[in-house]
């Protein structure tokens, strides 16, 4: 009966209707907004701070022979609670020069690629965004192309390129150039090609995000009052791009710094990084407890001049802000 009175009074007064199907959108609105903010949250704290948490406490752990091979933290023995932090792993890396080679090989190696990809991607991405859109999306096919087979496939590929009888030295010997095959090869030059060639495509893609929506009335006007092209590039272009150059090099470094598939393959059994280290102490040395406080002092290296960056970068924003 209530129902139909409802209806009979709504299709009176349609703007009382209308009124209050909006009313109850208002309502919803702020419940979609939670919900839209709550997922990615929730992916975040269930995929990245419930594993950082638990590679934490494995970190203040002891190593024993046992399945998984390290002592619980909190241990409970006749009505007693036993709470054991060892601080010995962290000591142990920092008074050991062989971590110290490693993170310093890590951060190295990844920020000299971090530099040729930003070198290479930089006009590669600037050639994409300033196509013609008929031709924009066949050479991002382009560049995404490496994507659709294996990556082992692709390493592999370069084994073969750089190998004494590989591409390459073939070629320059057919020049003339050369008198025998160079050793490329398991050297840190090959290193530096083949994770260049892996990562360059991060680099690229953020910086074509970033550049394709530069309003082209900007670059005219510059030339307008007589800039030269250099000069409007560091002037104009460079600084509108930052956040595509912040972003492809975050994409480019981070996972650099703990690749140890390219170094493996194609590197130098001296050359150690951070991800070799963490392999042997998980997989040969089967001490969870030292790969576990090397993975945190590998993070806190990472994050926190990430977090010093974002503060200046607010600091900047808000006394621009003031101005």
């Amino acid at each position: 009966m209530m129902s139909r009175l409802l209806s009979l009074r709504d299709s009176r007064d349609p703007a009382g209707r209308a009124a209050r199907r909006a009313a109850w959108w208002q309502r919803l609105a702020p419940r979609g907004r939670t919900l839209a903010t709550a997922i990615p949250y929730g992916w975040l704290l269930l995929f990245f701070l419930v594993p950082f948490l638990f590679v934490l406490q494995i970190s203040f752990s002891e190593v024993e022979i046992a399945s998984p091979p390290y002592r619980a933290l909190v241990e409970r023995s006749e009505d007693v609670l036993n709470i054991a932090l060892n601080l010995g792993n962290y000591t142990y890396i920092f008074g050991d020069p062989l971590y110290f080679d490693a993170y310093l090989g890590s951060l190295e190696t990844a920020a000299v690629t971090t530099a040729i990809c930003l070198l290479i991607g930089y006009p590669i991405a600037y050639t994409i965004a300033r196509a013609p859109e008929a031709r924009r999306n066949t050479l991002l096919m382009l560049v995404m192309l490496p994507f659709w087979t294996s990556f082992l496939v692709r390493v592999y590929a370069w084994m073969g390129i750089l190998d004494s009888n590989g591409l390459v030295n073939q070629a320059l010997l057919a020049l003339g150039l050369v008198d025998a095959p160079l050793q490329l090869m398991h050297t840190q030059l090959s290193v530096q090609i083949v994770m260049v060639y892996a990562y360059l495509p991060f680099m690229i893609l953020p910086l074509f995000s970033n550049l394709v929506k530069l309003d082209g009335r900007l670059l005219e006007a510059a030339a307008d009052l007589g800039c030269r092209p250099w000069k409007t590039f560091l002037t104009v272009t460079l600084p509108l791009s930052k956040n595509g150059v912040v972003a492809g090099s975050m994409l480019v470094f981070i996972p650099a710094v703990g690749e140890f598939v390219i170094p493996e393959l194609v590197g130098t059994p001296e050359s150690l990084m951070i991800g070799k280290v963490l392999w042997m102490e998980f997989f040969d040395n089967n001490n969870w407890p030292m790969a576990a406080s090397v993975t945190i002092v590998m993070l806190a290296l990472l994050i926190l001049p990430i977090v010093y960056l974002h503060k200046r970068e607010e600091k900047a924003l808000a006394r621009a802000a003031r101005r």
